[in-house]
């Protein structure tokens, strides 16, 4: 009988794995890097050619960093102490839509849309949410507080699901009346301008262009300005990117 359990549960998981759409493969673990199968709870070292899957989690550990090249082009790169959980991976031929978590550290996007092709490449991290078409970012996660900065194109920008929740169930305790009616949608098109410190809480998507970076805390507020690129590239990680892309 336990023979038979065991069994089931094996075919179980590798049905799972084999079912399980292909977010991209390991192209190049430096390091310390190890991924945990969706349904599994043992951490395996990364191995080039390593197939991730929805579910799957990779993560890196001190002085340590992976990329990831996307089914059907593109590269998702993490830096050290990161650790990066694949939730959505949805390939077609002319429409690609990959999504996935990151609970913390830093993680780079390069992922540029073929002709005609449609594809969204979208990060979380615990305060806000970072989504694409095309172009290329560095999105850091904390708890307190999370950052996006674009170097390519344009993203949208929004904070996390469970900050919006909280923020709807606030409201709903509002009595009728306090708020007023005719007051206009806070809404904000590609940035033109920096937004002082923390000012406004986001609770709609925000298209951030080149150059730009934008700061979200667990409270939803914000603070959205130009980056220093000249500063910027002093950052280890982001130079190694800036070399990875250029190659």
């Amino acid at each position: 009988m336990k023979y038979f359990q065991s069994a089931l549960l094996t075919y179980i998981i590798f049905s799972a794995q084999v079912n399980a759409a292909e977010f991209g493969k390991i192209s190049l673990p430096l390091g310390k890097v190890e991924v945990k199968s969706a349904g599994s709870s043992d951490w395996v070292r990364a191995k080039p050619k390593m197939p991730l899957n929805e579910n799957d989690v990779i993560r890196t550990l001190a002085k340590s960093r992976c990329e990831i090249t996307l089914t059907g082009g593109g590269k998702v790169r993490i830096g050290e102490n990161s650790e990066l959980e694949i939730t959505v991976a949805s390939v077609k031929p002319m429409t690609k839509d990959f999504s996935a978590n990151l609970n913390k550290g830093s993680v780079w996007v390069a992922a540029k849309a073929a002709f005609g092709e449609k594809k969204r490449v979208a990060v979380r991290t615990p305060t806000a949410v970072a989504a694409i078409r095309g172009t290329k970012y560095r999105a850091t996660a904390g708890e307190d507080e999370s950052a996006v900065l674009v170097y390519e194109g344009k993203v949208d920008v929004n904070a996390a699901k469970n900050i919006s929740e909280k923020r709807k169930e606030k409201r709903k305790g509002f009595t009728p009346g306090s708020l007023n009616p005719n007051k206009p949608k806070f809404t904000l098109g590609p940035v033109t301008e920096v937004l002082g410190p923390y000012e406004v809480t986001l609770k709609d998507w925000i298209s951030l262009v080149e150059g730009m970076q934008i700061n979200v805390r667990k409270d939803g507020k914000y603070h959205m300005f130009k980056f220093d690129q000249s500063l910027d590239v002093e950052n280890d990680f982001v130079k190694w990117n800036q070399e990875m892309d250029s190659q």
